[in-house]
Parts: C-alpha cells; sequence; structure tokens
C-alpha cells in the first residue's frame, strides 16, 4: 500500500484494522499531511495504552503458565469512610483482555470508571460483588469485616478460579492458591478491575444514601471524613448508617 496516494480513512483502516507494516507506519510518519500526522499519533498513543494494558497482565500470565486456567483479582472499597458499607468484589477476567484507562479507581476519573464498570460487566468470565454493612463493621470490626466480604465475593464465583490475586489482604482460609500483591490494584488487570467494580459500586450506594439523608453530604465525600461530614456530624449527629466503632462517630455519639 501506497500511503501518499491514500485517503484519510483508508489510512485510518489500514492503521487500526490490523497491525500495520513498518513499512507502512514508516511511509504514514513522513506524510506530510496534517490528518495523516493525527492518525499516527492516535496510532502511537494507542499502542502504548496496549502495552500498559499488556504489562498488568504479568501476574494472570504467571499464574496460568503454573496451569491455573481461571485467575480471579479481589479488592474492596470502603475500609476508611465513617459511614457507609465497605464492598468488594472479585473478578475474573479473559487472559489479556484490553480495557482502555484500566488502573487503580484511585486514579481514573469518576467518567472513566463508570464507562470502565460497564464493559468489565459486559466482558467478564465471573463475577461477585459483596456489600457488608455499617452495622456488621461495627459488630466484628473493619479488618473481619474486610476479609468476609472478600470470601463471600470469591467463593461466589462460577466458575470457580484456579488462583486468587488479592490486594494486600492475605486470605488464608481460601481453598485454592492465592497471592497477595501490596498495590495490586495498579500492578494487576483483574485487580484493578476488581477495584472499579467496587469502587462504582459503593459510589452509587452513597449517592443513594444522599437521597435519604440529605444533610451529610454523602453525595459530596462518600462518607469520608472529609469537613463538611464532620461538620454535619456535629450539627445532625450519626445516622443510620455511620460506623458507631469509627472516630469521631462513637465519640459523637456518646459511645466512648
Amino acid at each position: 500500500m501506497d500511503a501518499g496516494t491514500m485517503k484519510l480513512k483508508e489510512i485510518e483502516s489500514a492503521l487500526f484494522g490490523k497491525t500495520p507494516s513498518a513499512e507502512f507506519l514508516a511511509a504514514c510518519e513522513a506524510d506530510d499531511r496534517a490528518g495523516v500526522q493525527k492518525l499516527v499519533k492516535r496510532y502511537r498513543r494507542e499502542q502504548a495504552e496496549r502495552e500498559r494494558i499488556e504489562a498488568l497482565y504479568a501476574y494472570e500470565y504467571a499464574a496460568r503458565d503454573e496451569g491455573a486456567r481461571m485467575v480471579a483479582g479481589v479488592d474492596e472499597a470502603g475500609r476508611g469512610p465513617l459511614a457507609g458499607p465497605v464492598v468488594t468484589a472479585a473478578v475474573i477476567l479473559p487472559f489479556g483482555l484490553f480495557l482502555p484507562g484500566l488502573n487503580d479507581s484511585k486514579k481514573v476519573s469518576a467518567k472513566k470508571r463508570e464507562l470502565l464498570y460497564d464493559e468489565i460487566m459486559e466482558k467478564v468470565v465471573a463475577v461477585h460483588v459483596s456489600i457488608v454493612d455499617a452495622a456488621t463493621i461495627d459488630r466484628v470490626n473493619i479488618y473481619q469485616a474486610t476479609m468476609n466480604g472478600m470470601y463471600e465475593a470469591i467463593l461466589s464465583l462460577e466458575p470457580k478460579p484456579d488462583k486468587v490475586l488479592i490486594d494486600a489482604v492475605e486470605l488464608a482460609k481460601l481453598p485454592m492458591p492465592s497471592l497477595s500483591i501490596i498495590k495490586g490494584d495498579a500492578k494487576s488487570a483483574s485487580i484493578a478491575a476488581a477495584s472499579i467494580l467496587a469502587k462504582v459500586t459503593r459510589d452509587r450506594l452513597m449517592m443513594q444514601y444522599d437521597a435519604e439523608y440529605p444533610q451529610y453530604g454523602f453525595a459530596q465525600h462518600k462518607g469520608y471524613g472529609t469537613a463538611q461530614h464532620i461538620a454535619a456530624l456535629k450539627k445532625y449527629g450519626p445516622c443510620p448508617i455511620h460506623r458507631r466503632s469509627f472516630e469521631p462517630v462513637r465519640s459523637m455519639a456518646g459511645l466512648a
């Protein structure tokens, strides 16, 4: 193909329809048309993103090399807030699935998280999201509540995973091999996907709670201890979704 004689639409199809040859790419880079240069830059960005996402599957590929056919990633959202549930998600992705923008949920905008949530839910092999409410957190403590949610999410997956990758937490009682990865939501595609699902699920729940308890501003801070939230707590006291085992809620509820 001679890039110099091709129209922009034809070049776009050649660049993004399949992997272009090095010669064709070089010809496009030498083309002085502004439209072609934009297409080349877009192609380079997409290739860099594909390489970044592919690198996120290193732990999954290592597990596959060990014989695992199904690898799950697990993460949570909401361990630190003063109100609302802790949400855990377990997800099995197809090996190498390209999810542009996939990353630790804290590094992704709210709008992009919503888009990724829909794409992940559409393309997963298996998924389960577990929600542990504030009352349970108060009863068993936040660490135990998080672990309980993770166990439930993992054991509810169908098909069952052959190996589980977990963000930071050790789950010694799982019936299958597992690996705890520090900052796993930035290192493993499956854990990153789980972090997106957990975060979006929890944020949606907090938006619902905001409609039920509008005086606290849950839509803005999602239950975290911001100045706005603390001020509302001082003015109105705790509501039913506040964690009474957490300070300063405990003191404000007269439980200290």
